[in-house]
């Protein structure tokens, strides 16, 4: 079933066919999440989906306003609470930290959101998300263009992010892993094979957003490059690079 995200429109990234298979929590990723949240003790994650990530934290709250990913949270984690950013039902300062990971470019009004965030939390607010900027440059850009701007169009600029925290906001680029697990389109920088495989697109919700016609000449191109080793020879020291600085970025920002 399609769930629909904050911003009204549908995705069908997370009930898609093999989504736990290859969108499952990066360890390494986790690492830089937990570093950001510090000695946290109460922990609010909006935005929580089927709570990816929440291990990186101690003691959750969780908030999230999709009924079907609310009811797909396996039963060790918290029983998520329907809400969306933008109308948290907390206290000023009621948590330790907050977070929202890659969730924040599905909501209506992001800015709102962050607000809201920085009003109920005592100390820092970590946002995982992508940089618009840098979101087509990236090698996929060569053979699915609609699907990069189609992504970047979706992802708020930085600057509308760190003006909406407000006090003293860092902006670090996430390093991905050369076998990364969290099957986002980065994720396969180094092994684009990976990407032929229609249940990977699948998990990532940018493929939506374009029609059948354009995943079928992404297949043709990709496999026509790889196969007379056109992608190699542009971009083959990729296969052995141990990480990756794309998109991906850490906001955490502190009052």
């Amino acid at each position: 079933m399609a769930m629909r995200t904050y911003d009204g429109s549908v995705d069908d990234s997370a009930a898609a066919p093999g989504h736990a298979s290859f969108r499952r929590p990066d360890e390494r990723i986790a690492r830089v999440v937990a570093r950001a949240l510090g000695d946290a003790h109460s922990v609010l994650n909006v935005g929580a989906g089927t709570g990816s990530y929440e291990a990186a934290a101690r003691t959750v709250t969780a908030v999230e306003p999709s009924p079907a990913l609310r009811a797909r949270r396996p039963a060790r984690l918290a029983t998520a609470v329907d809400a969306v950013a933008e109308d948290l039902p907390f206290a000023d300062g009621q948590f330790d930290a907050a977070m929202t990971l890659f969730s924040v470019h599905q909501w209506s009004d992001p800015e709102a959101g962050l607000r809201e965030m920085r009003r109920v939390t005592r100390g820092p607010v970590v946002v995982l998300t992508c940089d618009p900027a840098r979101v087509c440059d990236f090698w996929l850009y060569e053979y699915a263009p609609d699907v990069l701007e189609a992504e970047a169009r979706r992802y708020p600029a930085l600057h509308r992010l760190t003006a909406a925290l407000g006090g003293t906001t860092t902006v670090r680029p996430v390093p991905i892993p050369l076998d990364c697990t969290d099957g986002f389109n980065e994720a396969y920088y180094g092994r684009p094979e990976l990407l032929l495989n229609p249940a990977a697109r699948q998990t990532c919700s940018a493929w939506s957003f374009v029609d059948d016609r354009a995943r079928q000449d992404f297949d043709v191109s990709l496999r026509r490059a790889l196969g007379s080793g056109m992608w190699d020879e542009a971009f083959g020291g990729l296969r052995g690079r141990p990480t990756y600085d794309g998109s991906l970025v850490l906001l955490r920002a502190t009052p």
